[in-house]
């Protein structure tokens, strides 16, 4: 059987944990509108933010009065986070190959592919929750159909009119303007050949809007695509995102406090992700690389966000 290294007997591989921690898919956006914050214990309260966070006080003090009192954020609905943990498999016959080709770390290579579905899972759970209608007020939601739909270019659907109005929507009840704008995949192929989005991009040179344009176009900060695809039970590819759209203001600035209102945060258990040290399975006759996360999406600020359900057909 293969010796294993003194790394063994260590509870966490630190190499291969800064591995975990490093690798990000570039098809993954939740953390756009769930930007991770760490918390200590894997189940508490989630911070969230009401009205009483932009409310206009009454701050003139005469002396020897009382300072008025402000509470900024308060802790909400519970939270637990939720273990994920996964091994990537590396026959020896593929170690064997790779130790006579330079350059190829196939430890890594299994680490990254491990996170990569760990982050999938992630993905596809911050995707159901800002999806999920029953996250937000009437106020904050609509459903297009027909012509209102951005994917119908007869000349009554305008997406860009529209975002601007759910902006609006967001600034009347929290006081900021969003700065963050998921489409999913199928939307933003709609978007960006829009008639009325090339007509507003049409001195700019571009034949369609990429992201970065669309987010100069609306005065957002950024514009990100839901490009990831899972695959269902029936063998089907599904696209996280769906043809939904979210609109949000997300905390952008360092989270170490959770001192911002903000649209989402994924709680995150201190020290995750982590990877354990490898180890030999005889039964597969292959080096196994455990790795593990914890985590939980939740919103924290319903009012900052806007869902727009099926913006396409």
């Amino acid at each position: 059987m293969p010796q294993m290294t003194g790394s063994a007997v260590r509870v966490v591989d630190p190499v291969l944990t800064e591995v975990a921690r490093g690798y990000r898919n570039p098809a993954y956006i939740g953390s756009a509108l769930f930007p991770r914050v760490p918390v200590g214990v894997r189940g508490g309260r989630i911070i969230e933010f009401g009205k009483e966070s932009f409310r206009l006080y009454n701050t003139a003090r005469a002396p020897g009065s009382k300072v008025v009192i402000a509470q900024f954020g308060y802790s909400g609905q519970p939270y637990a986070l939720e273990d994920h943990s996964i091994s990537g498999m590396v026959p020896i016959e593929h170690l064997e190959e790779a130790s006579q080709t330079p350059g190829i770390d196939m430890g890594s290579g299994a680490v990254q592919f491990a996170r990569d579905i760990i982050l999938l899972r992630q993905e596809y759970d911050q995707a159901t929750i800002a999806r999920n209608p029953a996250s937000y007020a009437a106020s904050n939601k609509v459903t297009l159909s027909g012509t209102s739909q951005w994917s119908d270019y007869s000349g009554t659907s305008d997406p860009i009119a529209d975002i601007e109005d759910f902006i609006d929507v967001i600034r009347s009840k929290t006081g900021m303007r969003p700065n963050t704008l998921e489409l999913g995949a199928p939307v933003f192929k709609a978007v960006k050949n829009h008639p009325k989005v090339i007509e507003r991009i049409k001195y700019t040179g571009r034949e369609s809007a990429t992201p970065e344009l669309l987010a100069s176009l609306l005065g957002l900060q950024r514009v990100v695509v839901g490009d990831a695809i899972y695959t269902d039970a029936d063998g089907n590819t599904q696209d996280v995102w769906g043809k939904d759209a979210v609109l949000a203001f997300t905390n952008t600035a360092p989270l170490s406090s959770m001192g911002v209102p903000s649209y989402g945060y994924t709680y995150g258990l201190r020290g995750y992700p982590l990877s354990e040290p490898a180890y030999y399975d005889g039964g597969h006759k292959s080096w196994l690389y455990p790795t593990s996360d914890s985590v939980s999406p939740v919103i924290a600020g319903a009012d900052a966000g806007f869902l727009i359900v099926n913006a396409v057909a």
